[in-house]
């Protein structure tokens, strides 16, 4: 039985240089207990499809045209309360930023009980107890039900909001990028939770996003889109074993991959179009390398391929196998990275011994008797407190003494010109303190660096303008890095102006970084203010703003995490080729093991504070040490659905780094921890050579008679 049927939809966007069609006559359906998938790019039209089912349409958009059914019932017919009760009950939405979606002065328990008694006659009692067992669904401890939104981690946080839209057991859940940012520990449990949860409600999915490894794992029919229109659709296997589109191709061959090409992702070339006029061919010819003379004066119908269940709009299908066969290779695409990688040795930042430490206190509101305030209300204040004390030196007399959090403990690391490190772990680990840290954005506690031959004390006591010409970073959210009352010429512009360029250089170089980054033609964007850009192309201009003054050396802070795989790729490239033939030096953090994997020359592990396993990529990733790495190399999804790979689920999320730590930091959640790890911490030793070095008593298989009578030796502890 059909459960929702969209047909020939069509959205319009009034936009202020006129009207933009972002949905143009898109078709699918639904059946009880099928998970169904939307996949594209960003402003591919997918998440525009997903808001004009719920009715969530922004005022300044509208459905030309279309029928959108659920269990027969037209949506576009009914009245707001009647659209209001549907949501809620039979059709649940999971949105992409959970952190948006809680009220940040409730607690999340709270709130899952207030949905339930909203919609249904049911008393308190069983409506906590409701919520307990949610939180025991989705994996969380049901006794911090009483917490805040921001007590819980970004992947906590998802789960609340999952646990919260299941909370009436709709028969629809519409999730729009649900994983999107987070790291692949954190996805792989999200995964977890909606195959759990789909299995106990036989509830179906509507799946909006651009990951095709998430869809694999857990759908059984998708569409992709792109420019508005379906390019192809039908059973994942076919299509992400067999595409027909070489749309569908690019996109399958830009997802990272642990045993792919070092030297080069496959990226799409150009940009997406911008749907102010109608296309006269297919929408896809002008970034397509197969397009033929009929590709561009005739638009493909979306057709049946024979004896399959697929459907494609492509002129050249019956070249398929043909086309697949070439677009594995980056250079059919145009997109690999430029020139070779240079040699090491030419060190341009050098880290040794490195600690940022916060102090964490109750605040004086914490320790004063309240009389009539909750304890929730007390722990909020404490909390609050806390966030508050980590964020400045100023507050330490007056939140007094305390425990200190261990965001960066010790890390020593070297970057030489034209290389590019990678430091990879999971949300709280430390990577982004360390990266802000080495900008210069926080003091350091204890150690040092020194960069382009300068201590940190140098550039810090009155020198850090020629440190910011020299040195860059590049932030993971571009809705926070960016103005946004300022247009994308002036944003780039800006750090130009500040290190004093001539009046006739910068225009030129404004044009040319921005279409070194994608955004070509650059005169399309430059009058554009961040909020009519897509989070795509938010992220592109925060490179651009980076690269614009030629820097010799770039922190990037999980730039391509918020990024559709084509475009991650676009930028991995970017800043292989940068580092190849410019010789720039580049400290990539990131969670995406994967990714980094294609383009770092040297991979540190870094678990809460310290790093666990250092070395040359590929032996990082060919032999594991630590068993953190091993998990973490586990978690990497794949796009292909018949399964296959040995998920490791972690137990436990990390420890609070609050505090002196006791033993391996690694010990609570590792499976070979011994009682020696649980008391005394290992060194980062070498292993198999000098370059290759893990800190554990109990490395992976394959270390040497040397290594073993190491293990029994004492540790010391610092």
């Amino acid at each position: 039985m059909t459960l929702l049927s969209v047909d020939d939809l069509t959205v319009r966007y009034d936009a202020r240089d006129g009207p933009l069609h972002s949905v143009n006559g898109v078709s699918f359906a639904i059946d009880d207990g099928v998970n169904y998938a939307l996949s594209g790019e960003s402003a591919s039209g997918k998440s525009t499809t997903a808001k004009a089912i719920l009715g969530l349409l922004p005022d300044h958009a509208e459905i030309e045209s279309g029928e959108i059914e659920f269990e027969g019932r037209d949506l576009r017919s009914l009245a707001p309360s009647e659209r209001q009760d549907l949501l809620w009950e039979e059709i649940a939405f999971i949105p992409q930023t959970a952190i948006d979606a809680l009220d940040p002065v409730m607690s999340v328990g709270a709130q899952i009980r207030q949905a339930i008694q909203t919609h249904r006659e049911v008393s308190e009692r069983r409506a906590r107890r409701r919520a307990h067992g949610l939180f025991e669904t989705v994996g969380l401890d049901p006794d911090r039900v009483g917490d805040y939104p921001h007590q819980f981690s970004d992947g906590m946080r998802q789960r609340v909001v999952i646990a919260m839209a299941l909370a009436l057991e709709p028969k629809l859940v519409v999730a729009d990028e649900p994983t999107t940012g987070l790291d692949v520990i954190v996805q792989d449990r999200i995964i977890d939770n909606i195959l759990q949860i789909q299995e106990e409600t036989d509830s179906s999915l509507l799946l909006i996003t651009h990951d095709l490894s998430v869809i694999a794992e857990t759908c059984d029919e998708m569409s992709v889109l792109y420019g508005g229109t379906v390019m192809e659709q039908g059973r994942v296997e076919n299509l992400l074993l067999n595409p027909a589109n070489p749309y569908t191709m690019g996109l399958k061959n830009a997802f990272p991959a642990l045993d792919g090409d070092a030297d080069g992702l496959v990226s799409v070339p150009g940009t997406p179009p911008q749907l102010d006029e109608k296309p006269t061919g297919c929408v896809f010819e002008p970034r397509c390398p197969f397009a033929t003379e009929e590709c561009a004066t005739t638009t493909p119908d979306l057709r049946d391929l024979p004896y399959r269940d697929q459907r494609v709009a492509c002129h050249n299908a019956e070249r398929a196998a043909q086309m697949r066969r070439e677009a594995d290779s980056a250079t059919t695409w145009g997109g690999a990275a430029e020139g070779s990688r240079p040699d090491a040795d030419d060190v341009v930042l050098e880290v040794d011994g490195l600690r940022k430490w916060y102090e964490s206190s109750e605040s004086l509101l914490g320790r004063l008797p309240v009389d009539g305030v909750s304890p929730t209300v007390t722990g909020f204040t404490n909390s609050l407190s806390r966030w508050y004390a980590r964020r400045g030196e100023l507050l330490r007399e007056a939140f007094g003494g305390g425990s200190h959090i261990r965001a960066v403990d010790g890390v020593s690391l070297s970057v030489s010109r034209g290389e590019i490190r990678g430091v990879v772990g999971e949300s709280g680990c430390g990577k982004s303190t360390l990266g802000q840290t080495l900008a210069l954005l926080e003091e350091p506690t204890d150690g040092g660096f020194t960069f382009d031959g300068q201590s940190h004390e140098h550039y810090r006591d009155g020198n850090l303008r020629s440190f910011r010409q020299k040195l860059q970073i590049v932030f993971q959210n571009p809705y926070e890095s960016l103005n946004p009352r300022l247009t994308v010429e002036t944003l780039v512009k800006e750090p130009l102006t500040i290190h004093g360029y001539r009046l006739d250089e910068r225009d030129a170089a404004v044009r040319e970084t921005l279409e070194r980054v994608g955004m070509a033609p650059a005169e399309r964007y430059l009058d554009k203010y961040p909020n009519e850009l897509s989070g795509g192309q938010r992220q592109r201009v925060a490179i651009a703003r980076a690269l614009v003054i030629d820097p010799e050396f770039l922190i990037c802070d999980e730039p391509a995490s918020m990024l559709d795989v084509s475009l991650q790729a676009e930028v991995l490239n970017l800043l292989r080729s940068l580092a190849n033939t410019e010789g720039i030096g580049v400290l990539y953090i990131s969670h995406d093991l994967a990714s980094l994997t294609r383009i770092a020359d040297r991979l540190s592990i870094m678990y809460l504070g310290r790093f666990v396993e250092t070395g040359p990529t590929e032996r990082v990733v060919s032999d594991p040490r630590h068993p953190y790495t091993e998990a973490l190399l586990a978690a990497v999804p794949e796009t292909d659905p018949r399964g296959g790979r040995d998920r490791v689920t972690l137990r436990g999320e990390p420890a609070d780094p609050e505090g002196s730590p006791g033993g391996c930091r690694f010990a609570p959640r590792c499976p070979k921890a011994t009682e020696r790890c649980r008391e005394s911490e290992p060194e980062l030793d070498a292993w198999t050579d000098a370059d290759h070095s893990a800190a554990c008593f109990h490395p992976a298989e394959g270390s040497t008679a040397e290594d073993s009578a190491r293990i029994d030796e004492p540790a010391e502890v610092d």
